[in-house]
């Protein structure tokens, strides 16, 4: 071999050798600030994520990519977050649990761009939000009725949002406990799906009129959902107490439907809510109960693949 030949490997191995090892991506778990207390999440643009401080009302947002972060929306008094959902206009649509209100922040600023009183703070608990062309529809899970917060025809807040309650009909029962719950909607806006928490059902409602149809499920039931994700004919449900995800594939017209698995992990511990960022599902774990939850970690965790 050439004198020459070898300096240049030599040099070779020397630059790479020198290289940072590259970063590590899409860690499986992504610790949240100490104390958070999360309920919802919600996938943005990019590999942004953005989770909720039930207490506080505070939206956190992190890079699935990385596992980084920072409060997006800080803490304020008298506020709650439990289910988020962020759309195209990076606006975060925020369910403000038993305050009875919602919020509407700017994801880029965390400027509060709307608040609305929906119910009385103490006899309701205003729990996930779903997002369509033309609303944002929020479940009351002490109530039978949903939120519906109206868009512009241009999908913008418009100069005077309103809100306004739609009963819910049809089959629909409330139940002691916690009721509707999670909640999403078809491409279209027209057909909601939603859980109810304390029976182990879902439902297709009619978005215009607000009946509910029980959907009939085979292969059990999905007692503690909580938060949903409806994606194509699959539905996911998370039922917190149970550790585990429900996978429901629907018929085409959505009135019946079958559990064909259940998503485990063992970094699960009492999850609420679902998010998909490609093809990867994300949950976050609520650990509601332990004993000082003010001090807690608390942690988002990839689910698949």
């Amino acid at each position: 071999m050439k004198r020459s030949t070898i300096i240049m490997l030599v040099a070779l191995s020397a630059v790479i050798a020198a290289a940072p090892a590259p970063a590590k991506s899409f860690p499986g778990a992504i610790e949240l600030p100490l104390g958070w207390q999360p309920e919802g999440i919600a996938a943005g643009t990019g590999n942004a994520f953005y989770v909720g401080a039930i207490p506080t009302g505070a939206i956190y947002r992190g890079d699935l990519r990385t596992g980084t972060g920072r409060v997006a929306v800080p803490p304020r008094r008298g506020r709650m977050a439990a289910g988020i959902k962020v759309d195209a206009h990076e606006r975060i649509f925020v369910a403000g649990a038993f305050t009875g209100q919602a919020y509407v922040h700017d994801a880029r600023t965390g400027t509060t761009l709307a608040e609305y009183q929906l119910g009385t703070p103490g006899t309701t608990m205003v729990n996930d939000v779903a997002l369509t062309k033309h609303a944002a529809w929020l479940t009351d899970s002490f109530r039978a009725v949903l939120y519906r917060i109206s868009l512009a025809p241009d999908g913008t807040l418009g100069p005077q949002p309103t809100a306004h309650e739609v009963p819910l009909t049809g089959d629909f029962e409330l139940a002691d406990g916690f009721n509707a719950n999670g909640i999403d909607a078809t491409p279209d806006g027209k057909t909601l799906i939603a859980v109810q928490t304390n029976l182990g059902r879902l439902y297709r409602i009619d978005s215009t009129t607000g009946a509910a149809d029980r959907i009939e499920l085979t292969g059990g039931d999905v007692a503690f959902g909580d938060g949903l994700l409806l994606t194509g004919r699959t539905v996911y449900v998370v039922q917190n107490q149970l550790n585990r995800i429900a996978v429901v594939r629907l018929s085409p017209d959505l009135r019946s439907g079958t559990i064909v698995e259940h998503l485990t992990h063992p970094a699960l511990d009492v999850p609420a809510t679902i998010a998909k960022h490609g093809n990867r599902l994300y949950t976050v774990n609520a650990r509601f109960g332990i004993p000082n939850p003010e001090t807690a970690p608390y942690a988002v965790v990839r689910l698949r693949p």
